[in-house]
């Protein structure tokens, strides 16, 4: 029996390309609003004559109201494009997508979102908003999540809102300092998520890297000691996954550390650990925070990456299976599925 979704498809594609352009305005300006209608056009790539008499439909709808500080969604135009997303989706097949990255990389759960957050920005601000759903449909009461650093974990940050159900919960940052810019490390993004949250947090001030000696003094200090406890304790971790190289030129690794990352055919970075195509640790940062061993307690960690051109590094990381959920986006499903030579 062919489902709605394939008749449609045959019987009526005109009506299906004008509903998935139409939804694909809506959920732009839910993700940027306020967002005037010439930036929308350059998001979305459509001409801006086009997008205004779309959003001059769509206002008429009373789905969206136009301001001098530009477009917003309304009440009914959130509440017809949460009941459009999971229709666009099976038209999509996303959910065929997800079903096989689940076999594929042996996880519990698999969303992906539209697009390439290596040719699209706002892509990867779609994963963090998912990611915040996925978190606040989780979450209890006097819970705690530790969070990594890094650009996809910043978006999350930037998409977070308040949990009706999650409150008291406790950010930790998932490690020290490594060597991020401000807005992309750990701590930073862990107080952000907390205050939109309205949620506490504990920060983890350490250098980055750090000898033996000075590790295992800093880790007596009561101060580290009292958020490296909350961090081992955590019901919920949300992290990136790196490219390799690139991860370690950001962090100003230094020569003889990136030649050894070379040499060892290193491709993807979590937590510190740099891992080859195999998911062999290549090597390994000294810091303080959460260890790679310490995931096998956590009931939900949750990774974060997408663009076609992190396939590589999200099948090098997933061969460790340290993490059984992944939010990423339809570049790097695709290159996954088609089975790279990874």
């Amino acid at each position: 029996m062919h489902s709605l979704i394939d008749l449609q498809t045959v019987v009526c594609p005109d009506l299906l390309k004008a509903m998935q352009k139409r939804y694909r305005i809506l959920h732009m300006i839910h993700l940027l609003e306020p967002i005037g209608r010439r930036s929308l056009a350059e998001q979305i790539n459509l001409k801006e004559r086009v997008v205004r008499n779309e959003i001059d439909f769509l206002t008429q709808q009373g789905l969206l109201s136009v301001s001098q500080q530009g477009v917003f969604l309304t009440n009914n135009g959130y509440e017809i494009m949460s009941a459009l997303t999971p229709y666009i989706e099976k038209m999509n097949r996303f959910d065929v997508l997800e079903e096989q990255l689940k076999q594929i990389l042996n996880l519990e759960h698999v969303i992906i979102t539209p697009g390439d957050s290596d040719k699209q920005e706002w892509v990867k601000f779609d994963m963090g908003k998912r990611a915040v759903e996925l978190l606040q449909a989780q979450l209890e009461p006097n819970q705690t999540i530790a969070v990594t650093g890094g650009t996809s974990i910043a978006a999350v940050a930037e998409m977070m809102q308040p949990s009706t159900q999650g409150t008291n919960c406790f950010f930790v940052p998932a490690r020290g300092g490594l060597g991020e810019q401000v807005e992309n490390q750990a701590n930073t993004i862990c107080a952000e998520m907390a205050k939109k949250a309205n949620g506490d947090y504990r920060l983890l001030y350490v250098p980055d890297p750090l000898s033996e000696k000075t590790y295992q003094s800093i880790i007596q200090e009561p101060g580290v000691k009292e958020v490296l406890h909350m961090i081992r304790q955590a019901d919920v971790v949300m992290h990136g996954i790196g490219d390799a190289i690139t991860m370690a030129e950001r962090r100003k690794t230094s020569d003889d550390v990136l030649e050894r990352l070379k040499t060892g055919k290193a491709v993807s970075e979590a937590f510190g650990y740099y891992f080859d195509r195999t998911g062999r640790v290549v090597y390994k940062v000294r810091t303080v925070g959460m260890q790679l061993e310490d995931l096998s307690k956590v009931k939900t960690v949750i990774a974060i990456a997408g663009g076609k051109s992190k396939a590589k590094a999200i099948a090098s990381y997933f061969q460790q299976g340290k993490s059984n959920v992944l939010i990423t986006d339809e570049g790097a499903a695709n290159m996954l599925i088609k089975g790279i030579s990874l």
